[in-house]
C-alpha cells in the first residue's frame, strides 16, 4: 500500500471544522489523567496544549501532592485531586472511586503524561477502555507500554482510540525490542494498529501515522528541535484538543502531527534548531490553525 506524505495539501483530504460560533461546551470537554510527584509538568503541557488546540473546557485529574500546584499554573482547568501510590503516582483504587464524576460528559481522555508503566497504570487504562461512545481516547507514554496484553480492551473502542509510542515503548507494547523497532518503525506502527484496532502515531525521527485499516502517512518535518523532554505531552495534549472538537481519531493524529511538527518548525525558526523548551510548542498552534484553515478548506 502506498505511503502518502503528510503536509498541509494532504490535509486537504480531512479538513478540520473551524468553529466561528457557539459555546465552549460545543467545542469539547477534556480529561487529562496523568501527572505523578517526579512528573507533575507533564500533565500540565498536555493540558495547555489541548486548549491550545481548541478544546472548549479541561479537567484535570493528578496526584493530590500537586494538583493545588497545577491548578495555579493552569487557571483555566478544573483540577481534581487523587490518592497516590507509594511512587507518587496516581493510585487506581483512588479513581474508581472518582471514576464517574471524573469522566461525565468528557469528549476526549488522555491517559499517560506522567505516569511510568506498570500494572498501576494500566489498572487505571482499563478501568477508562472502552468508555462511553463518541469518547475518544489518547494512550500516551506509560500507558502505552502494557497495552499488548489488553488488545482486547483497545479494540473495544471502536477506532476512538490513538496511541503515541516512540520506540521503546512500542518494543515493550510489541513485545520486542527496541533495536526492531528502530530497524522499520514502519511495520512496528503496522503490527501495533492490526493488533489494537486503534490509530498509532510511530514517534521517531520521522513520524508514521497508521490507521487501523492500514493506511499510511509520514511526516518528515519538524526538526531534532522537537526531541526535548515534554514534546511528547505536547502532542498528546493536541491530539485530546482535536479529538474534544468532534473529530475522527485519525483526523486528529494527522492533524496533531503536523501542528506539532510545523510548530517545532517556527520555533527553530526563531530560537535555532535546538534549545526551545516543550512548554513554547502549544504557543504555536492557535496561529498555525488559523493559516491552515484558510489553505486546506475548500
Amino acid at each position: 500500500m502506498r505511503d502518502t506524505a503528510l503536509n498541509a495539501e494532504s490535509l486537504r483530504t480531512c479538513p478540520l471544522p473551524m468553529p466561528e460560533a457557539g459555546s465552549k461546551e460545543a467545542r469539547g470537554t477534556v480529561l487529562v489523567l496523568g501527572g505523578s510527584a517526579e512528573l507533575p509538568g507533564a500533565a500540565l503541557l498536555a493540558g495547555v496544549a489541548a486548549l491550545r488546540a481548541g478544546a472548549g473546557r479541561l479537567r484535570i485529574a493528578t496526584v493530590a501532592d500537586v494538583a493545588t500546584a497545577i491548578g495555579v499554573a493552569i487557571p483555566e482547568a478544573r483540577v481534581m485531586a487523587l490518592g497516590a501510590t507509594e511512587a507518587g503516582e496516581i493510585d487506581p483504587a483512588a479513581l474508581a472511586e472518582r471514576l464517574p464524576g471524573l469522566t461525565r460528559r468528557c469528549d476526549a481522555i488522555l491517559v499517560g503524561p506522567g505516569l511510568s508503566a506498570g500494572a498501576a497504570t494500566e489498572r487505571l487504562v482499563l478501568a477508562l477502555l472502552p468508555g462511553d461512545a463518541p469518547t475518544g481516547f489518547v494512550l500516551d507514554a506509560g500507558a502505552v507500554c502494557g497495552l499488548g496484553a489488553h488488545a482486547e480492551a483497545v479494540r473495544s473502542c471502536g477506532g476512538r482510540a490513538i496511541i503515541t509510542p516512540h520506540a521503546g515503548e512500542m518494543a515493550r507494547l510489541l513485545e520486542t525490542d527496541r533495536e526492531t523497532v528502530e530497524a522499520n518503525p514502519r511495520a512496528a506502527a503496522h503490527r501495533a494498529a492490526d493488533r489494537l484496532a486503534c490509530t498509532v502515531i510511530m514517534k521517531g525521527a520521522e513520524t508514521w501515522v497508521v490507521s487501523p485499516a492500514g493506511d499510511t502517512w509520514l511526516y518528515s518535518g519538524g526538526g531534532v528541535g522537537l526531541a526535548t523532554s515534554g514534546s511528547g505531552d505536547a502532542l498528546a495534549g493536541i491530539l485530546a484538543g482535536l479529538l474534544a472538537r468532534g473529530v475522527d481519531s485519525l483526523t486528529a493524529a494527522l492533524w496533531g502531527v503536523f501542528l506539532h511538527g510545523e510548530a517545532g518548525r517556527k520555533l527553530a525558526g526563531r530560537f535555532g534548531p535546538v534549545g526551545f523548551l516543550a512548554r513554547e510548542i502549544a504557543g504555536e498552534v492557535p496561529l498555525l490553525l488559523r493559516d491552515l484553515a484558510d489553505t486546506t478548506t475548500a
